[in-house]
């Protein structure tokens, strides 16, 4: 059998590293290529676009067991546009919870950079007098070991 490429051909074609493709494999995203008489794996086109499918599905945060579900569905060209629709809306819930531990985290980082200028203003030219960023770490870590 020479038709096909190898794995190195297909992982520079695909913009992947053999070593994902192997693992993409073992998962059960990519089927299991025929092999040569040599017994090199040889790949199809097929095999780049699921694999160009797997990328796309990951940067959107998919997980690999909803990927394997959207190829399945992709593959059988079943009418799966119903539990497509119900995954997109559980990660862009996901997305969306995210977003939000974002801005607290975000909030916060903003309150304590003010603490610390207010406090670098106050002690201009003077040792200071503590931060009160450290300050409220350690206050925390001491109401966590007294718990």
């Amino acid at each position: 059998m020479s038709a096909g490429v190898r794995i190195g051909q297909l992982a520079r074609n695909a913009g992947v590293g053999i070593h994902a493709i192997r693992f993409y494999e073992r998962r059960g995203l990519l089927r299991r290529p025929p092999r040569s008489e040599g017994g090199y794996r040889l790949f199809d086109p097929d095999d780049a676009r699921d694999l160009k499918f797997i990328r796309k599905a990951q940067s959107l945060g998919f997980s690999l067991a909803e990927i394997r579900e959207l190829l399945i569905l992709e593959r059988t060209s079943a009418p799966g546009c119903v539990h497509v629709r119900d995954l997109l809306r559980r990660k862009l819930s996901d997305v969306r919870s995210k977003i939000e531990e974002l801005k607290a985290l975000e909030a916060q980082l903003a309150s304590g950079l003010r603490k610390c200028q207010r406090e670098l203003n106050r002690s201009r030219g003077q040792p200071e007098k503590g931060c009160p960023v450290l300050k409220e770490l350690a206050d925390a870590k001491e109401s966590e070991d007294s718990k």
